[in-house]
């Protein structure tokens, strides 16, 4: 029923299988633990630039890529810690590493863990030791991402995390969202907008922030489909983010623990102290009408 198999490209993947539910998952340890595809029933849900991925100079704009230890950006990519400036680039480093697979599992779901420890390179811009794990599990029509972080130095780690999936959607003008908010700020313009559950997609860009969450779920249903994606996620996620560009087959939906800057305005920023571990969970689902 459950299967794990891999396949060697241009990076090895692993792909999970949920034979009976017909879904499956594509992971990608090697550019930055990404989940580069999930299909149920024959249908794609993820969107992926397929030559970004091919450059590994360049982020990878699709999947779901992994968020830490910052969320969004720093003004000039700049944040202080005991007196000296460090720098450090949108969304962190996690989605540009190696990842390591340590498990995979095939009673009862699909499953595999990714370790990514701290290095030189990861304390030369953030001083901190610590150790990720990401389990990827697939069942039926759902994708549960569990996470647990560890403190592996001698002093509290600050950080915020996130994810930022890139959602299939070929006729954006079919899609309606239900966000737990009533109102999102532009993160450009900082200017505060109601929200009514549609977004003006004839906008170049759209980048709006939900800083003020009233529940623990998410739901983007395209008509032009005939699906829906529920994105469910821990109390500990303070934000939700949407973001498209016009004319591309996308939207993004991301749980965020923290706002942008967080590293500098402490506003929502994880302290964990050494020796702890911490544990999030976000899950997908998707159901067909």
């Amino acid at each position: 029923m459950f299967a794990i198999a891999v396949k060697e490209e241009q990076y090895k993947t692993y792909i999970l299988s949920d034979q009976p539910a017909q879904s499956r998952v594509e992971v990608v340890p090697e550019r930055g633990g990404i989940i580069t595809s999930w299909q149920v029933q024959g249908h794609d849900l993820l969107y992926l630039d397929a030559e970004r991925f091919a450059n590994p100079d360049l982020s990878v704009r699709g999947g779901i890529p992994i968020l830490f230890p910052i969320c969004g950006n720093l003004p000039n990519n700049t944040y202080c810690y005991q007196g000296k400036e460090y720098q450090l680039k949108q969304h962190g480093f996690a989605r540009d590493l190696p990842w390591e697979v340590t498990e995979g599992v095939t009673k009862d779901q699909a499953s595999i863990t990714l370790i990514l420890n701290s290095s030189d390179r990861t304390r030369a811009v953030y001083p901190f030791d610590f150790e990720l794990a990401f389990t990827y599990k697939l069942k039926g029509n759902s994708l549960e991402i569990d996470q647990r972080y560890t403190n592996t130095g001698d002093r509290p780690m600050p950080f915020s995390t996130g994810l930022h999936p890139y959602f299939w959607a070929p006729d954006k003008s079919k899609l309606q969202f239900k966000i737990p908010a009533v109102q999102y700020r532009d993160q450009k313009t900082q200017i505060q907008y109601p929200f009514t559950g549609s977004f003006d997609l004839n906008v170049d860009e759209i980048d709006a922030a939900f800083t003020k969450i009233t529940g623990l779920a998410a739901t983007a249903i395209d008509h032009s489909r005939r699906l829906q994606v529920r994105l469910l996620f821990k109390a500990s996620y303070s934000n939700v983010v949407f973001w498209t560009l016009k004319d591309q087959d996308f939207y993004c939906l991301e749980p965020w623990t923290a706002p942008r800057n967080a590293l500098n305005t402490g506003l929502h920023l994880m302290n964990l102290q050494p020796g702890d571990k911490w544990e999030t969970q976000v899950r997908l689902t998707v159901d067909f009408f």
